[in-house]
């Protein structure tokens, strides 16, 4: 195992990166020797960017449309899910005592 830390890198490092990588004459590989990245991280970014525009690269706690859509459906489900289990539970409840 690794017990290297991952590097975490801000949005603006990543827009600059991607930027300096498709200047004339610059190599994905030489800016990313430069910026001390890998070469590979360096191409997922470029291909993000490429397909999610500017809404790449959100940051922590920052989520896209879709994401924050998806959370608050999950929420909205669970909340469902937990009404509908306790009203199944009160019917049990009323109908043990007509008996």
């Amino acid at each position: 195992m690794s017990t290297e830390k991952r590097r975490k890198y801000d949005r603006e490092f990543k827009l600059e990166a991607v930027r300096l990588s498709y200047e004339p004459g610059r190599s994905v590989a030489g800016v990313a020797r430069d910026l001390g990245i890998s070469e590979n991280v360096l191409h997922v970014w470029r291909g993000k960017l490429k397909s999610e525009g500017w809404s790449a690269f959100p940051g922590k706690g920052h989520q896209s449309v879709e994401q924050e859509e998806l959370g608050r459906l999950r929420r909205q489900l669970a909340e469902v899910t937990e009404e509908r289990d306790i009203l199944k539970k009160a019917l049990g409840v009323f109908s043990q005592r007509r008996k």
